[in-house]
């Protein structure tokens, strides 16, 4: 038995994060309780530094480079040391490079990511550049409405302005980096916000945002404000969910976040303290803490949807103008702690629906300045704001890459995908196909393995047990395809949230092991 195994077998008693630690309820029960909680994190380091070496992360990490459509694997070099993963290499665009890192980072031992990978985009004059720069601000229907002026040199970005929010900049940046050629992006936007608010304000704010995202277990996580000036400390279960709480501290009113205090540490990825949430949480605070959300998704702020809850089911209705809004809305339900099912009742209607040549115009380019679908002919077909995409493309990723961008392209309202894709299946022994299934869900930080029953037939994989979030059921489903499954019949049963009806990979050009959209 490995070190790994070993050390499995040592906490498989123990809660998630902690395992079910089973304590002799004698005449000292609390003593008894604090004298193995101390013991437990007294050597919880030591142990977890042993069982996951660095060779094993860096072999994690390149497999799932293997599987992941917009990242080139041999493109990119991966070494760890100490469980700090450093990319090297060329890659074509920088949607690669950011997601190269997004890869790693969630990879269970990875303490930090240094990316020292280079972007080579295909020749393109810096005008045509700027030019497609500007057209993308301009369509998607967020990034419309903000004073952002962009130059170009070299095939660098340089935006400009100011927006309310940083969640405003950051998707401005975004948006520069999904342009075809673009090589790096320097954002010097400024954030003017609405109104001044006190360290008071701004740190229950960051603290209710950690509380109730589900990437994120807020339990070991210390928020302090000073000068509007938010500082994050205690402990994490992996790079991913560091880089989320960073994210999430981004409240109106800060001028900077300082995540460095927050350390790694692969066996605090799951706690029991989400239990008691569940038992507690109620339909209002659910209620409150999805409008909340609203407030920092630029894409859903404005339109103030209407939110309903019963028994955590959440029920959102109103008007939007365009159909990313509505998405967007959907999702920061569904990103909700204690939302159960997201019912989108949501209507979309533009202030004035585009003509179809203008509309299709703006999407045919869309799809040809993008650096993954712009070389395959995806046929467009537009009537009164409903999008019809035909045509063949190599893999299920360009599909949905595709419609992705026909969602974001304002006067939007509905799209139809037609698109096919070359379906190919290696052959593999089932044993194969099933222990690569286990390793897989190991290595996740978002899937508890233990709760996971694997079964293989012919290399159709079948998954089932109980899982706790919609996002970690859509998870597993990934990592069995990634393992080399023909197909996957998912029957996990989720306890707490809606699993959503989206196709596999649908979410994969984004984030890789979420199921969310991580816009920023």
């Amino acid at each position: 038995m490995d070190k790994t195994a070993r050390f499995k077998a040592k906490i498989q008693n123990l809660p998630r994060g902690l395992r079910k630690i089973h304590m002799p309820y004698d005449r000292q029960p609390l003593l008894t309780a604090a004298l193995v909680m101390v013991l437990f994190f007294a050597t919880m380091t030591t142990v977890s530094a042993k069982t996951v070496e660095d060779r094993n992360i860096t072999s994690a990490i390149e497999f799932e480079l293997m599987f992941n459509e917009m990242v080139d694997v041999n493109a990119v070099d991966v070494s760890t040391a100490k469980g700090i993963t450093t990319l090297s290499g060329t890659v074509r665009n920088i949607l690669a490079k950011d997601q190269a890192e997004r890869i790693a980072e969630s990879i269970v031992g990875v303490r930090s990511v240094i990316n020292r990978l280079t972007v080579n985009p295909p020749a393109r004059p810096d005008s045509e550049i700027r030019i497609a720069v500007e057209n993308a601000l301009a369509n998607n229907p967020a990034t419309e409405s903000y004073d952002v002026d962009t130059a170009v040199a070299n095939k660098a970005v340089t935006l400009t302005g100011t927006v309310q929010s940083w969640q405003e900049r950051k998707l401005s940046e975004t948006v520069a980096k999904g342009v075809k050629g673009v090589a790096a992006v320097n954002n010097k936007i400024a954030i003017e916000y609405r109104a001044a608010r006190s360290d008071y304000e701004i740190e229950r704010d960051i603290a209710q945002r950690l509380k109730y995202d589900v990437l994120v277990d807020d339990a070991l996580i210390k928020v302090k404000v000073e000068d509007a000036e938010a500082s994050l400390s205690g402990t994490v279960g992996s790079s991913a969910e560091k880089r989320r709480a960073r994210l999430d501290a981004w409240v109106d009113g800060v001028k900077t976040v300082d995540a460095a205090g927050l350390e790694v540490e692969w066996w605090a990825r799951d706690t029991m303290r989400r239990k008691d949430l569940y038992q507690s949480i109620d339909d209002a605070k659910i209620k409150q803490a999805v409008q909340d959300a609203f407030l920092y998704d630029p894409r859903v702020f404005s339109f103030n949807p209407v939110v309903t809850v019963d028994d955590g089911t959440v029920t959102l209705s109103g008007v939007v103008d365009n159909l990313r809004a509505k998405i967007a809305a959907e999702q920061d339900a569904k990103n909700t702690f204690g939302v159960r099912r997201v019912k989108n009742h949501l209507k979309v209607r533009p202030e004035k629906v585009p003509a179809n040549k203008v509309l299709k115009k703006r999407i045919t380019g869309a799809l040809a300045n993008d650096p993954y679908v712009e070389s395959y002919e995806i046929n467009v077909s537009v009537l009164d704001g409903k999008v019809y995409l035909y045509g063949t493309v190599n893999t299920s990723f360009e599909k949905s890459r595709a419609q992705y961008l026909a969602e974001s392209v304002r006067g939007t309202v509905h799209v139809y995908n037609n698109i096919d894709f070359h379906h190919a299946w290696v052959w593999k022994p089932d044993r194969e196909i099933r222990d690569n299934v286990k390793e897989q869900l190991f290595w996740s930080p978002f899937v508890d393995e233990e709760q996971v029953s694997v079964s293989v037939n012919n290399g159709v994989v079948t998954l089932s047990g109980t899982v706790e979030t919609w996002g970690e059921k859509q998870d597993a489903g990934e990592n069995a395809f990634e393992a080399g499954a023909k197909d996957v019949h998912n029957n996990l049963k989720v306890v707490n949230y809606f699993f959503g009806p989206y196709p596999r990979g649908y979410f994969n050009h984004m984030f890789p092991h979420t199921g969310y959209y991580p816009w920023y």
